[in-house]
């Protein structure tokens, strides 16, 4: 597998670790940035190749991923004459790790398949530090067969890649991801803000309760930061409310509510008004 020639599409934060990763694990890589001089710094930090537009990185490879910023970015990157499906090669895949709406998903597994191509959507959780240490987890959406060739590419940057059904699966499972983000931290901030007015030595109080039932990732990562008052890290709230955004749709389309998802979003909206947007996820806090 290691031999096979990959194109990595977009190097944010998440990106261009990921695409270090494959780099590092042997497989000839080359990349490609909106930001030509992010990619050329890529290429000299990891001896590899960049391109200048993401057809031209995607020529001759067997796997292509992308991982940009919403639906708009995936699909700038993905057609017309300097998209990537116009000069990837038949039998060969793309894998879209950008968090996008499920209906994207569906209408980019037609497209690869008009023109004989694989489709994956893999969108991924676990955060910048989870891209730069390589144990990111993976939801994809699918076939089988093809799921199998492309896992153990994905591994280089993963502990946990599965597949969740169907193309859109995987980002309907990123949604869900999203929701439980959101209710935990709302409860996480309504929470410390009981704690500090009962003057609750906060430290203290998380490491005891992390080893609770009330345990997680943003108790025992975020509660700190947040009696502190740091946010300048992180997950911005202007990438949530994206997110957040493509469930509030979903739930619609299925003439569901999702009350809670709501007020948050509501809230983040309020914050990004007071110039919070860069901020993390976390500063919902602010908003209690």
């Amino acid at each position: 597998m290691a031999q096979e020639k990959v194109a990595f599409i977009g190097l944010g934060v998440m990106g261009y670790p990921m695409a270090g990763h494959l780099k590092n694990a042997g497989f000839n890589t080359t990349v490609f940035n909106r930001t030509t001089s992010k990619a050329q710094a890529w290429a000299d930090e990891y001896k590899a190749d960049f391109a200048v537009t993401p057809r031209e990185a995607a020529q001759s490879c067997d796997v292509v991923f992308v991982c940009v910023g919403n639906d708009d970015d995936v699909r700038s990157v993905i057609y017309g004459d300097d998209g990537v499906l116009a000069s990837m090669k038949a039998g060969s895949v793309l894998v879209d790790h950008t968090t996008t709406s499920a209906t994207l998903a569906e209408e980019l597994s037609v497209a690869c398949q008009d023109k004989g191509i694989h489709f994956i959507d893999a969108p991924v959780s676990g955060g910048q530090a989870g891209a730069e240490n390589g144990v990111l987890t993976v939801m994809c959406g699918g076939d089988q067969t093809v799921f199998d060739a492309v896992k153990p590419v994905i591994d280089a940057y993963a502990k946990q890649v599965v597949l969740m059904g169907k193309n859109g699966q995987g980002q309907r499972c990123k949604m869900v991801n999203q929701i439980c983000i959101t209710g935990i931290l709302q409860g996480l901030s309504e929470a410390l803000v009981l704690a500090q007015a009962s003057g609750l030595d906060i430290e203290q109080m998380v490491n005891v309760l992390k080893h609770g039932a009330a345990g997680s990732w943003q108790m025992e990562n975020r509660a700190i930061t947040m009696a502190q008052d740091k946010f300048d890290f992180g997950f911005a709230i202007d990438w949530m409310r994206k997110d957040l955004g493509i469930c509030l749709d979903e739930a619609t389309g299925k003439g569901i509510e999702l009350p809670l998802t709501k007020e948050v979003d509501e809230k983040y909206a309020s914050l990004q008004a007071q110039g919070f947007g860069r901020m993390d996820t976390s500063v919902l806090i602010k908003a209690q």
